[in-house]
Order: C-alpha cells, then structure tokens, then sequence
C-alpha cells in the first residue's frame, strides 16, 4: 500500500493535509510533521495544512493552520491523518478533492478515503508517517523529525503503552538522530499552570467507583460551563486523573455538552473499543470514544464497560 500512497503523492502539484478535529499532539505532529517531508522532498509541490486551531498544543513550531479557498481543491489530493471516522474530520471539503489518501492506525470503522493506509499496530499516526518516509527514502530536517517524535509520544504515553515496540524506539531513534532538543517536546507538553494543576485535583475528588472498581467521573453541562474552560480540556484532559489508580483496570470520563455526552473510555487491561462501538464511536482497544444523546445512556454504557473481564 506504500507504493500505491507514493504514486498518488508524487502524481498531484498540490496536497492538502487534514486531521481529526480537537487536536492532540499525534494528529499535529503526524499532519505537520508531513506537511514538512512533502516540503523537504518534493519542493516544486504546494502544501497547505488545514483544521481548526491547535488548542493546548499550540506550543508546537508551525503548527498554525492554512486559510484557502474551495478551488484550492481542484485537481488537488486530500491527506487524511490519524481519522478513523468521516465525522472526526476537521473540515470535511477533503470531499472534494479529485483524490484522497488516508493514514491511520486506529481499528477500522468505515473507508474514508479512495487509497488507505491503515495500520493498526503501530503506536501513533506520527509513527506510521515516519516509518512511510523511512520506507521511501525521505529526507527528514529538525522540524519534520520533532513533530513526528511528538505525536509517537502523545499517543504511546511516553513510550508507555503496550503498543510500544522495538520498532517504535527504532524509529524514534531515527528522529532523534536529527538533532533537535529532547526538552522542546517533554517541557511544554508536560508542564501546566497552576490553575490546571488545581484542576486536576479538583477533578481526583470527583472519581467514583462500580461495585466492580471501574472508575468514572460525570460533569454536567452546568458543571462545565461554570468551569470557565473548553470541552477538550475536561472531556480528554482529565481521564487521566484514573489512570494509575491500583485496582482499576477500566475507567471512563463523562462530559456533557450540548452535543450529547462525551465518553473518554480507557483501560489497561482490556479491550474495551466494542462498548465505544456500540455507542456509535471507536478508537484503539484500550483507549476509545464515542458520544451519546443523554445522561442515561452513559450510565448504560458505564454499566457494559464494568462487565469487561468480569469472568477473570
């Protein structure tokens, strides 16, 4: 499928790079980490970024999205990174393109694109990305190679995850080898004002426990919106305040928004991606999402995930 993805790049004089909306650090660094390969070897081409803005990870070096129009996309490929889903997709005018090309590494959903490169072992889109140019003989410069580090340690979790492998520290190795500073990536994304820490914390008070020990936490619309923050920073930036509970091996965190309710499960023992599923959503088998009309369904949903491994 590498072949077939080269072919349809090195075919078209103008590509167009989309993500998943709410950005974390994997879609960012893989679509700018691209965007700068394709720079770096194929000059002559056009190379545009687009999606809505970067969010907590506007830390990241030329992470500031393309504003073109919709003739841009006229004889033009569409990329589409890091999306398992159509409605993930942070402007849906990739439609329009006359061809598109997908890289992704969660569990299939549905086809999006008229070529697919999926892999579903590999950590982070940004490590697809990276052993795709590796594959191909691309160059690589600083920026390109510390984007892409960045994505592989978003969604590896520091390197943590099972879906780590020798491969992934290969290929981080290879990046590394293009010399930018290590502290660049670690500091800015792990550091937070004070204000977020005593959120976090305010947020470990709010854990509450099943009969079975799955972790979970609800915060209502109102709850919300007296916060004063965006949607992404509760709803995926504070499941991991249950993460390194001793006991639990799932958890699950609740957002209610005036979209539906926002379910951030995880786990790390199970495959819990079937409930997300089921729900309507997906992702990998130990961190998966979905969205659900109401309150009710969650808890409904809560109750299939605290039957995962109830046999063990």
């Amino acid at each position: 499928m590498y072949k077939t993805a080269v072919e349809l790049i090195e075919k078209f004089d103008t590509i167009i790079i989309h993500r998943h909306n709410n950005p974390d650090g994997d879609a960012l660094g893989s679509q700018i980490g691209l965007k700068n390969l394709l720079n770096l070897n194929y000059p002559d081409k056009k190379i545009f970024v687009v999606g809505d803005s970067a969010g907590r990870y506007s830390f990241m070096d030329d992470c500031q999205m393309d504003e073109i129009p919709d003739e841009t996309y006229n004889n033009a490929l569409a990329i589409v990174l890091d999306s398992s889903a159509k409605f993930l997709i942070s402007d849906n005018r990739y439609t329009t393109a006359a061809a598109t090309l997908r890289f992704d590494h969660h569990l299939f959903v549905e086809k999006i694109c008229d070529v697919e490169v999926l892999d579903t072992s590999r950590e982070s889109c940004a490590g697809l990305i990276a052993h795709f140019a590796i594959t191909n003989n691309w160059k690589f410069d600083k920026l390109s190679a510390k984007s892409l580090f960045t994505g592989m340690v978003t969604d590896s979790g520091r390197f943590r995850y099972d879906a780590t492998t020798p491969e992934t520290f290969r290929i981080a190795a290879t990046l590394l080898e293009q010399g930018f500073d290590i502290n660049d990536v670690y500091v800015p994304m792990y550091q937070d004002d004070f204000d977020m820490i005593k959120l976090r914390a305010q947020y470990v008070l709010k854990i509450q426990f099943t009969e079975r020990n799955t972790a979970y936490i609800y915060t209502t619309r109102e709850e919300l919106d007296a916060l004063g923050v965006d949607t992404f920073t509760i709803s995926r930036g504070m499941v991991g305040v249950m993460s390194e509970i001793k006991g639990v091996d799932n958890w699950v965190n609740f957002t209610e928004t005036d979209k539906g309710v926002l379910c951030e499960l995880r786990s790390k023992k199970y495959n819990i991606n079937p409930v997300a599923v089921k729900y309507g959503g997906g992702g990998h088998q130990k961190a998966s999402g979905a969205t659900v009309a109401d309150k009710e369904t969650a808890m409904a949903m809560l109750r299939d995930l605290d039957a995962i491994g109830e046999t063990d």
